[in-house]
């Protein structure tokens, strides 16, 4: 690395600001940020201190996102933000959306603390509500910011509580009747990028060797957080194959299908992945000597491709509805969750090729698996790029893990990129 590189007071910053916020959102072996939560505050209400001891500007906006702004010397040309999410899943890894805020935060600081005068205005983003684990839906603040809430959004529910959205955006101080109108909170000719350092949430780079990827494109799902597949309650002992209208071999039979139909769609060429999370049988009636009359799951899909999604889905459902006639079943699946699929601006993810090329950081070109905010940005109309930074050990689990040097190259590339932005 070159001596543009952050040097050891802010490596130790990093670090520190990293061991506080676990601190404030330990939960067992991980940490947990909910969504809109009295954590999720306090995380932002530590980070605009130390932006605010630093020198930046703090505000908030009507979603309740953090703003920590060094102003520009042309005010008349449009921003450049970084961020990421403050949020997490539960019992989650630390890394995991703040590595990327507080990289664009130190991004400002050394800005402050070397008396560099952006020619842009530069803004360090803390997004609220990048998790679906919450509320069902992701990228609440960046949708929010960006006009995209809808009224069906705000009445998402709680996973714990049963609340809706709305409530907690107004506990937080937010105002959800403003985020709905379909009006963005800033106008998106005012940004000439958003970048978003994150962590790799695969093991790609760490089984490569590489501490950076420059993200190409993002890939978009759709999700159905609970399938209900409803078939009779029986004994185990009482009732032959023949006569048996079993939930669970059902589902099984079905999960079976969507797995050789994900393998086909692959053999031609799709980019597709396919999980079921979450099943479970009925709680009231499950025993080892009960034949399960109802089973619930959840199903999801992930493409670059918006109609690989769409078919995809549509072919999964009718196969549902064919081993519902076979075995005497039906299954019922709630709405659809979309996230639309994003490409990431050429010109910026050369541009980010082109630093690590110069500053002899070993790198590769990358697809997203994960959903991102930058794909909200992206999709808006303003130019995205994401650099990710190998964690080991995955992501959504309290192992996760991220080595300090790594997470310095990347801001070190972000910091660069902020002044060559077009």
């Amino acid at each position: 690395m070159s001596d543009r590189r952050f040097d050891a007071d802010c490596t130790e910053l990093a670090r520190r600001m990293l061991d506080d916020v676990r601190g404030l959102s330990r939960d067992g072996p991980g940490v947990t940020r909910p969504s809109y939560s009295d954590i999720e505050t306090g995380t932002l209400a530590y980070l605009a201190q130390q932006a605010a001891a630093a020198g930046l500007e703090t505000a908030y906006d009507l979603a309740g996102n953090l703003w920590m702004t060094v102003a520009g010397g042309d005010p008349a040309l449009p921003r450049v933000i970084a961020g990421s999410h403050a949020d997490s899943v539960p019992q989650g890894g630390n890394f995991d959306g703040l590595a990327g805020i507080v990289a664009a935060l130190l991004c400002g600081i050394r800005m402050r603390r070397e008396g560099v005068v952006p020619k842009r205005a530069f803004t360090a983003l803390a997004l609220r509500g990048e998790e679906s684990a919450w509320f069902g839906k992701p990228y609440l603040g960046s949708a929010a910011l960006l006009g995209r809430l809808t009224e069906q959004d705000l009445a998402l529910k709680h996973r714990d509580t049963g609340h809706p959205l709305n409530f907690y955006m107004r506990e937080v101080g937010a105002d959800p009747g403003r985020l709905v109108r379909g009006k963005p909170l800033i106008d998106p000719a005012s940004v000439a990028a958003f970048l978003e350092l994150h962590i790799e949430q695969g093991p790609i780079l760490e089984d490569s060797g590489l501490a950076v990827g420059i993200v190409t494109g993002i890939r978009g799902n759709v999700r159905h957080l609970r399938v209900r597949c409803v078939g009779t309650t029986g004994h185990s002992g009482a009732v032959p194959k023949s006569l048996r209208q079993d939930a669970v071999f059902a589902v099984a039979d079905f999960l079976s299908q969507v797995e050789s139909a994900w393998a086909q769609w692959l053999q031609r060429g799709h980019d597709l992945v396919v999980t079921t999370g979450v099943i479970q049988t009925n709680a009231a009636t499950h025993a080892p000597s009960v034949i399960a009359g109802e089973v619930t799951f959840s199903l999801e899909a992930r493409s670059e491709s918006q109609s690989t999604l769409t078919e995809f889905r549509d072919a999964v459902v009718a196969r549902s509805r064919a081993i519902g006639e076979a075995r005497g079943v039906r299954f019922e699946f709630d709405a659809p969750v979309f996230s639309s699929p994003a490409m990431l601006d050429a010109r910026i993810v050369d541009l980010l090729a082109a630093i690590c090329a110069r500053e002899h950081l070993g790198h590769m070109r990358i697809l997203s698996g994960a959903g991102h905010d930058a794909a909200l940005f992206a999709n808006a109309g303003i130019p995205a790029a994401m650099i990710f930074v190998r964690n080991q050990h995955g992501s959504h689990n309290p192992e996760e893990d991220m080595r300090i040097d790594d997470l310095m190259a990347g801001a070190t590339v972000l910091y660069e990129a902020i002044f060559a932005v077009p």
